[in-house]
């Protein structure tokens, strides 16, 4: 079963703002936030079962996400872009 992507209305306006060229570096992420979102390392070493990960994605993105186990949704919160 796949998870439910719920992209924060502030992610969306940074996913506006990315070049062209990283959109597909982040449907690849995007898509495996669907099935696999735990693949990513939690945001706090100290707590690396944390709901709250990053995953790099393209040559200077990172997307920092919440995972809601119980209701199998993935929550983008921030896409950063520095490339």
């Amino acid at each position: 079963m796949s998870y439910r992507l719920d992209v924060d209305p502030v992610a969306q306006a940074q996913i506006r703002a990315l070049p062209s060229d990283a959109l597909g570096a982040l449907a690849e992420v995007m898509s495996m936030f669907e099935l696999t979102p735990w693949d990513g390392p939690s945001i706090n070493e100290d707590n690396p079962e944390g709901n709250v990960r990053v995953l790099p994605f393209g040559s200077g993105g990172m997307v920092t996400y919440l995972i809601l186990e119980d209701q199998r949704r993935v929550d983008v919160l921030d896409v950063l872009w520095v490339g």
